[in-house]
């Protein structure tokens, strides 16, 4: 798979999916980590005077619609500061105007368009949109991990019509991601929480065989103890997702599941897990299961993360999430999170800098790690 690296990049237009997909509150960014991290690739291209223009989405725009609330003009604006130069921003990404301004970019400077999503066929994998958006490069840089696991037209079509290769970031991903699996320095824990067990059913079978520990919390810790046969009050997730969770390796000695949680209805306890009422709902661990974690993630050499461990919007519920981020920063293991509610939490009390690596992709993530194909490597590939 070639890489950024392979191409004489001097006076070509450099089309590079970038995945900007940034928390906003009205045009104010929260949080600029994505933008961040796909600055050595831009800064690479300017310094051998390549004409970057720089591709992505934002949000979920109804299909088809133009929302200026979804605009990534103040992404822009942020990338601009970072990199300490003017970054253009035109308002939108195909159609013949686009094309002649296209061309008109010198060497060293940097272009973002329009979002992505503003048009159904981004979505829908159309190929003559990809054609489109092709037309205003001669090479393809993929570095957009978060968007790798999903077959849009920007992801696995631009690559039929141009060079392609991937970016410094999604080479990143990829290199430290595939380390951690096959040679990890043991004991290694995984901790897998939030909500659609369909999602993360192949990674939780992969770390019953692979990881050391496997400590589970969340909505999918939910659907495991309902297939164990434990109530969790009114927290019962779809039959299809208790069916799946059954399928498991329940009996796996490596598996560790709450055993006391904070139970919710007009108020707050905590409760072992088999003493939770029909009317109340689970939506956190309880200091017992983070005491028993806590205990497991200290003899850890290795930790991989994805998902919280509770209901982390509401301050009540956020605490065993709080205190296993703590319990991981204390250990002296190898850390990669990822997961964007988990990695919200983790900006959020300022402590990103703190652990090994971030992963900007929280679904690419999980289906890297299970083994399975991402439809944006394959593409290059």
């Amino acid at each position: 798979m070639k890489t950024i690296r392979d191409f004489d990049v001097e006076n070509k237009r450099v089309l590079v999916r970038c995945d900007f997909n940034v928390p906003l509150n009205g045009t104010r960014i929260l949080d600029d980590f994505r933008i961040k991290k796909v600055i050595p690739t831009i800064e690479y291209l300017t310094k051998r005077k390549a004409k970057v223009i720089l591709i992505s989405h934002l949000g979920r725009p109804e299909s088809g619609k133009k929302d200026i609330k979804l605009s990534l003009r103040p992404v822009a604006e942020r990338l601009g500061l970072l990199l300490k130069k003017k970054v253009m921003f035109f308002n939108d990404c195909i159609g013949e105007e686009i094309s002649r301004q296209t061309t008109k970019i010198k060497p060293g400077e940097v272009v973002l368009l329009e979002n992505l999503r503003f048009y159904r066929e981004e979505k829908e994998a159309s190929l003559s949109f990809a054609a489109e958006l092709a037309k205003l490069g001669d090479i393809f840089i993929q570095d957009a991990f978060g968007v790798s696991h999903r077959a849009h037209a920007s992801v696995i079509g631009i690559p039929k019509h141009l060079p392609a290769g991937i970016g410094f970031l999604l080479e990143e991903e990829i290199n430290i991601l595939t380390n951690i699996m096959k040679s990890p320095e043991r004991p290694l824990v995984a901790i897998i929480g939030g909500a659609k067990i369909k999602t993360k059913i192949r990674i939780i079978e992969r770390f019953l065989k692979e990881a050391d520990s496997l400590l589970l919390g969340g909505k999918v810790a939910n659907a495991v103890l309902i297939a164990k046969g434990i109530s969790v009050g009114k927290s019962t997730p779809e039959d299809e997702i208790i069916r799946m969770a059954a399928e498991l390796d329940l009996t796996n000695d490596k598996l560790h599941l709450p055993t006391d949680i904070i139970a919710v209805n007009n108020s707050y306890r905590k409760t072992i897990c088999e003493d939770i009422r029909e009317d109340e709902m689970a939506l956190d661990i309880g200091s017992a299961t983070i005491d028993s974690y806590s205990e497991i993630i200290a003899q850890a050499k290795t930790i991989i993360w994805n998902g919280p461990l509770g209901k982390i919007e509401d301050e009540k519920c956020s605490q065993g999430t709080i205190k296993i981020i703590k319990a991981i920063l204390k250990s002296s293991a190898f850390s990669v999170v990822g997961g964007g509610e988990t990695v919200k939490m983790i900006n959020r009390l300022g402590l990103t800098e703190k652990f090994d690596y971030i992963s900007t992709g929280g679904g690419g993530m999980l289906k890297f790690l299970g083994n399975e194909e991402l439809p944006g490597i394959e593409a290059i590939k």
